[in-house]
């Protein structure tokens, strides 16, 4: 089973919030490029994304759809949640993109409650798939 067919088995909140996710950690950063000062945050966001979901695809290869599959997020979005946060309230960022980084900081912000809490659940034994 891929890791797109084990989603799909889960409750239809589930599947609509990575579809969310999708869209607030990998397609909205992308509208940063339009302007010069949020290019680099732009630019960070997506790599961070691509990164993280690469992790979540070799967990999910090596251990199955269990909790830990967040901890790619908690490692890369973590320090990213920040960061962009400062890049938000730099003067010369313009409206728009300060937006745009705000929504793109509360998806992230959101996935990683749930991260936070199913990577500690794991950690604290709760091992089996979900």
């Amino acid at each position: 089973m891929t890791l797109e067919e084990a989603i799909e088995t889960q409750p239809l909140w589930v599947q609509i919030w990575v579809n969310i996710l999708f869209l607030g950690a990998f397609v909205l950063p992308l509208a940063l490029l339009i302007w010069k000062p949020g290019r680099l945050a732009g630019l960070v966001t997506v790599a961070a994304s691509v990164l993280a979901a690469a992790g979540v695809y070799w967990l999910y290869g090596k251990l199955g759809y269990v909790r830990l599959l967040g901890l790619p997020h908690v490692i890369l979005w973590t320090p990213l949640i920040f960061w962009l946060w400062r890049q938000r309230k730099r003067p010369e960022m313009p409206v728009w993109p300060r937006r745009i980084i705000l929504l793109v900081c509360v998806v992230i912000a959101v996935s990683l409650a749930f991260d936070f809490a199913d990577v500690a659940r794991y950690l604290l034994g709760e091992r089996r798939p979900f």
